[in-house]
Order: structure tokens, then sequence, then C-alpha cells
């Protein structure tokens, strides 16, 4: 009993604290602010870092059973725009511009609002809750947005590598999908997507919530320089990237056209180890890492910034 009243107080903490902040107590940002800038900072992100994706998603899809198609990332941008001009690195990208934005707005959503309950009297989030809610948070994206969102992208990608590219475009890709493998077709490698995005957010958020807290000292709402959120935002997304590669890259082979070799998340991970090598499991870093690192410290920058913008146009304490 008294383990489950510990538990329940983490996410239960009094409502004042936001009416309280300007006496010095942390101020609060309310969960609908939240869901309108991470959506907007998700769509704009998205743009600018796409094409890192593209490759990263290519060399992970390029298997060693097969002869590889690509020795490397300047080969494959260089195959993809011979073969199919600039505009090949952004195949796919409609089915990502469509769930980053309700991505981004569930994540920061779901933050804020686990967030705002699990805050000390003086309305300070530490580095383990800050954990724990980045991991619900990366939990709820991954189960309502991210696994249909990312198993679109994968195949269209794939497909593009096929002799006969079978996709026309986003919607009539999404339709092929489901009239062929129904809804659960888009939901391949579940297990894996949210073992990814829980523990890519856990990793991020806590990282960030150790920063900020780090640079703000006695000072809880210290105003934090757009530079500065960026950098800790590059610093998370690194984190994330060697926390959790390995996860992405068995999630991609279950959302590709050749997930149906493998029985479950487990039984790809072990075909992979067998036939790949550890190696095999951290294709795609070095791409992954660029986009990650941009795609953190833009998200981080545009959310905060945007948020100050709501803060003095929409009263909500």
């Amino acid at each position: 009993m008294e383990g489950n009243s510990k538990f329940t107080s983490l996410f239960h903490r009094p409502r004042c604290l936001a009416a309280a902040a300007p006496g010095g107590k942390a101020k609060l940002t309310h969960p609908g602010k939240a869901i309108l800038a991470g959506g907007i900072a998700g769509g704009i992100e998205i743009c600018i870092t796409f094409p890192t994706e593209y490759v990263k998603t290519q060399l992970q899809l390029d298997e060693k059973a097969n002869p590889p198609k690509y020795r490397g990332i300047g080969d494959c941008v260089k195959q993809t725009v011979h073969g199919h001009g600039v505009r090949g690195l952004y195949r796919g990208l409609s089915s990502l511009l469509y769930g980053s934005i309700p991505k981004s707005a569930v994540r920061f959503g779901v933050f804020e609002y686990l967030s705002n309950h699990a805050r000390d009297e003086a309305g300070k989030l530490n580095s383990t809750r800050g954990l724990l809610c980045g991991l619900g948070a990366g939990v709820m994206e991954a189960v309502v947005i991210v696994c249909p969102m990312e198993t679109v992208k994968v195949k269209f990608i794939h497909d593009q590598s096929s002799a006969n590219p079978k996709y026309r475009g986003f919607y009539h890709g999404v339709r092929e999908i489901i009239r062929t493998q129904g809804i659960r077709g888009t939901y391949q490698g579940l297990t894996a997507t949210v073992l990814k995005q829980g523990s890519n957010q856990a990793i991020r958020f806590y990282v960030m919530t150790s920063l900020r807290n780090w640079y703000k000292g006695d000072n809880p709402n210290k105003a934090i320089n757009p530079v500065v959120t960026g950098t800790f935002g590059a610093i998370a997304g690194a984190a994330s990237v060697f926390g959790n590669t390995p996860l992405d890259v068995i999630k991609t082979r279950m959302q590709g056209l050749e997930a149906h070799k493998y029985k479950s998340t487990l039984d790809c991970a072990v075909k992979i180890m067998r036939h790949e090598g550890v190696r095999a499991f951290y294709k795609g870093t070095v791409p992954r890492l660029g986009r990650v690192c941009l795609d953190v410290a833009i998200v981080f920058i545009i959310y905060e910034e945007v948020v100050k913008v709501l803060n003095t146009v929409w009263k909500t304490e």
C-alpha cells in the first residue's frame, strides 16, 4: 500500500502550482499549448531533415544477405539522385509529414500533461521523473501515430528500390497496403516501435531535463537562449541514437517489404545477429546521428519559441 501511494503521488501534484509560479515556482506549460507548439515544430523539422532519414532507411534495408547495393552514404545519395533525381531523396516525405505533425503534438502534449503532475512543490521536475514522463510520451506516440506512419514510410522507400515500384503516391500506397494486408499491415513492428520510441523519448527528456536543471540552477524560471536549447537538444539526440540504434534497425526490418521473413521482433534480432553480425545493428548510425541531432535541436528550439509566443496570446493561468 505504501508503494502504491508513492507511485500515485508521482503523477498527482497540486494543480495550484501554475497560479503560484510568479512567486518563484516554475511556470508550467498548458498541454493545449504543448500540442499546438509540438505540431508546428514537428512539421517544420521533418521538411528540413528528411533526406538524411531516407539515406538511413536505405542503408538499413540494404542487407548483406544479397550483395549490398550501396557502398556507403555518398554512394546511396549518388545512386538515388542518378536514378530518380533530387526528388528521389524525398520519396516517402508525404507519409512522414502527415505523421510528424500529430506525432510531435502527441509527444509534447503527453509529456507536459504528465510532467505537470510529476513536479515537486516548487514546480521542479527532476531527471528521473523526466525520464518516466518521456517514456510515457514515447509509448503513446508510438501506438497512436508512429507505428502506422513509419510502416508506410519504410514501405514507400523500400518500394522505390524495387525493379517495378507499385506505389504511385501516399494515398494509393496506404490504400494498397490496407487492401492487401488490412489495418494490421500498417502496424508491423509495433513492439519494436514502442521499444524504440519509448526509449528514445525517455533518453531525450532525461537528458534535456538534466541539462535544463543544471543550467537554471536555483532559478526555475531562468530564460534559456535558443542556441543553448539547440545545443542541449543535439546532445539529447546523440544520446538517444547511441542508446537505441539497434532497436531502430530491427523496427525498420520489421516494417520493410520483406518483413514476412521474420516471425517476431525477437526472431528478427536473432536472424540479423546470425546472418549479419553485431555491426548490422548499427547500420545507418552516421546518417541517423546527423539527422537526429539536427531533428531534436530544431524541434526543441521551435517548440520553446512557439510556447513563448503562445504564452503572450493564450492565458491559461
